[in-house]
This record gives structure tokens, C-alpha cells and sequence, in this order.
């Protein structure tokens, strides 16, 4: 499934083959958090901004509309007409953000829901069963993430339930997957590391669930508060353990230098609500630097968000129309800037692809990982 193409130093260039398509990778996949990308972007416009992979949430889409109305409606797939891969998480994420709202017990965990506060129970089989009512390409197995810093007795005991969780879950879509009625009997699985900022408990976890024989393996409960650096050391502790011919994937990650420095470090797949997060409420990346169009100095700027991008923002309106519509609140600007944001980040994901196919990769980050993490000159 995962072909390991080429490698510059630890950056690796490959493809990774789906029942929905094959995906290049490194890769940036853009987050539908409810099957929608936030700021009105739909599937065909996702098409011409290079997305290669959706991802959707198995906690939000279980409330609304319901996992039995998509499968009903065919799956995730043939409800949003998105024809690639579509990666699903677990719902483990949740354990973490809705600290206030649950009760982690061995058989999963008691959620209070954010929306109507009804009670809701989710285990490692009752994730897969979400998610194979949706027919994601990808499923994320039930973990726990646990917030950093966290103490290291509490961080093991977690470390170990994840892995319990994971080999149920492995029962459970080997199961599903059988079902007469399964909306994709090819439904992939991957397994989630965890173990705070701890390199032990980090290293032990991945030479744990390594073994399983997964079909790739993510780094999960980073970017979640800990500085970069601790990011960055963790990374370079568990990424020599993580099988070479699975794809890694880095949950929850991030800026633009975020992604190239972790490429540095072997990973191959990357998620992140930031650029259309940011987006929304004017922030723009640009191979220039970070651009805040809400800034009066933009205010008559007859120029392009980014010159050097050829989104459909860029192409055909000026930073002074752009910073008129946030202004005005008119919804245009948010679509607007999410279509650029999405497109850079995509566009950076195939640069850093080029640059590993032509090895020049070392080339590409020095020059741009410290200059997208700051701001673009004004003038």
C-alpha cells in the first residue's frame, strides 16, 4: 500500500495506494471538520486547490447528522461528492478538548455532548463501528491524548490503555470490514503513538505498536501546548523506531515551518485546522511570510495576496478587495482567504515533494523554514 520512493536524508518521498487513489506524499491533508471545509469551500473547489485528502471528524459527525443517516446516504464519499481519500479520527482527540465534559473508564470513555448535553459512550468498537458507517478511506484507532505536561506515572498507564484500545479496534474493523453491509470493506487502519513529551515512554510505545503491523502510524498528542522544541525532540527520538515502509503521519500539525521540519524528520503526512482557521479571520501564508489583510498598509495595495501563487484568490483580487470584504464582514473574504490558505498548503506539500525527487530538499528548507514562520514585509 505505502511505496517509499526516495529519501534526502530523513525526508522521504512516496505514494501511498487507497481504494479511493493513490496519494503523494509528503502531504498536507485539509480538515472537514463536519464534512465541510470552514468558509464555504465545497469538494470540486477542493479539487482545483490540489487537496489530495479530506479529513473528517468521527466525534462531530456521530452528533450530526448521524453516522446511520451517511451510511444511509451512501457514506461519507457519496454524501460530500469528494471521490479521493478521506481520512477519519477517532473521536480520541475529543478525550482530550472536552476534558470538562468526560470520564475515561477502561471500556472508553463517558462524553457529556457539546451540543444538547445528552450522555454518549465511546469505545475503541463503537469509534470503528462510527467509522465504518462512514467509509472513510483511512480510520484512526481509539486513543487516548493526554494533555502536556503531564505527569510520567499517568503518561505510562495512558501509553498502555492505548495500546489495549488499539488491539480491540483491530478485532473490531477486521470485523466490520466483513459485514455484508459495509459502506468500504477496504477501510485502512492506523495506529496513534502516544506518551506526552517523554522519549521513553514515546520510543517504547511506537516498538510496541510497530509490531501490529498497521497500515501506517501516527504521532499523536503534539502541537497541544508543549513548545516546539519538545515537538521537534520527540520527533527525533520516535521517528527511528516508526516502520519504513509505512506512511507517518503527524496529528494535529501546523505551520508551514512546522511541516517542512518535520519532513526533516521523516514524517509524511500532515493535518492542521490553522490555514483555514487563520484564514477566516484574515491571517494569509504567503512564500513571502505570514500577511495580515485586516492591516490598514493594505488598504489601497492594488497587488495579489502572494505574487508568486496562482489560487484563484490571487489570480483575481487584490489585498485591498480582500481587506475591504473582512472589513465590510462580508462572507467573500473568508472564502476568499481559506482558498488561498488551503492552496498554499498544498502547494507546499508538492514543493517539498519536488524538492526531495530532485535533492534539493535541503536547499528548500533552508530557504523557507524560518522565513514562512515570520511576518511578510508590508511595502
Amino acid at each position: 500500500m505505502f511505496t517509499l520512493l526516495k529519501t534526502e536524508g530523513l525526508a522521504r518521498r512516496g505514494t501511498l495506494e487507497t481504494v479511493h487513489g493513490t496519494v503523494q506524499t509528503p502531504c498536507f491533508m485539509n480538515v472537514g471538520t463536519a464534512a465541510a471545509i470552514k468558509g464555504g469551500i465545497s469538494s470540486p473547489d477542493l479539487v482545483d486547490l490540489k487537496c489530495q485528502v479530506e479529513l473528517c471528524n468521527t466525534y462531530h459527525l456521530h452528533l450530526r447528522p448521524g453516522d446511520q443517516i451517511v451510511k444511509k446516504m451512501g457514506g461519507l464519499h457519496k454524501f460530500m461528492n469528494w471521490n479521493r481519500p478521506i481520512l477519519t479520527d477517532s473521536g480520541g482527540f475529543q478525550v482530550f478538548s472536552l476534558a470538562k465534559l468526560r470520564k475515561i473508564k477502561e471500556e472508553g470513555v463517558y462524553f457529556q455532548s457539546h451540543l444538547d448535553g445528552r450522555r454518549i459512550f465511546m469505545g475503541p468498537e463503537e469509534s470503528m463501528r462510527i467509522q465504518s458507517n462512514l467509509g472513510s478511506t483511512i480510520a484512526m484507532a481509539f486513543d487516548e491524548c493526554v494533555e502536556n505536561p503531564a505527569a510520567y506515572d499517568y503518561s505510562a498507564k495512558s501509553c498502555a490503555r492505548t495500546t489495549r484500545w488499539l488491539k480491540r479496534c483491530i478485532n473490531a474493523m477486521e470485523q466490520l470490514n466483513a459485514e455484508p453491509d459495509c459502506v468500504n470493506p477496504h477501510q485502512m487502519l492506523f495506529g496513534i503513538n502516544q506518551g506526552c513529551t517523554f522519549e521513553k515512554l514515546r520510543v517504547e510505545h511506537m516498538q510496541e505498536i510497530a509490531e501490529l503491523n498497521l497500515d501506517g502510524y501516527a504521532v499523536g498528542g503534539l502541537a497541544v501546548g508543549e513548545p516546539t522544541e519538545d515537538m521537534y525532540r520527540v520527533l527525533d527520538a520516535v521517528t527511528p523506531f516508526m516502520p519504513k515502509n509505512k506512511p507517518r503521519y503527524l496529528m494535529g500539525v501546523g505551520t508551514p515551518s512546522n511541516i517542512i521540519e518535520a519532513v526533516a524528520r521523516g514524517i509524511d503526512m500532515f493535518d492542521c485546522v490553522m490555514p483555514s482557521r487563520n484564514a477566516r479571520h484574515g491571517t494569509v501564508f504567503t512564500w513571502q511570510g505570514i500577511r495580515h489583510l485586516k492591516n490598514q498598509a493594505y488598504e489601497t495595495d492594488p497587488r495579489p495576496v502572494d505574487p508568486e501563487c496562482g489560487c484563484p484568490t490571487c489570480r483575481n483580487f487584490s489585498r485591498a478587495y480582500v481587506r475591504h470584504l473582512f472589513k465590510a464582514n462580508e462572507q467573500l473574504a473568508g472564502r476568499l482567504a481559506v482558498t488561498h490558505n488551503l492552496y498554499f498548503y498544498n502547494t507546499l506539500a508538492e514543493r517539498i515533494r519536488e524538492a526531495i525527487d530532485t535533492d534539493t530538499f535541503a536547499d528548500f528548507r533552508a530557504a523557507y523554514s524560518e522565513k514562512l514562520a515570520q511576518k511578510a514585509p508590508e511595502d
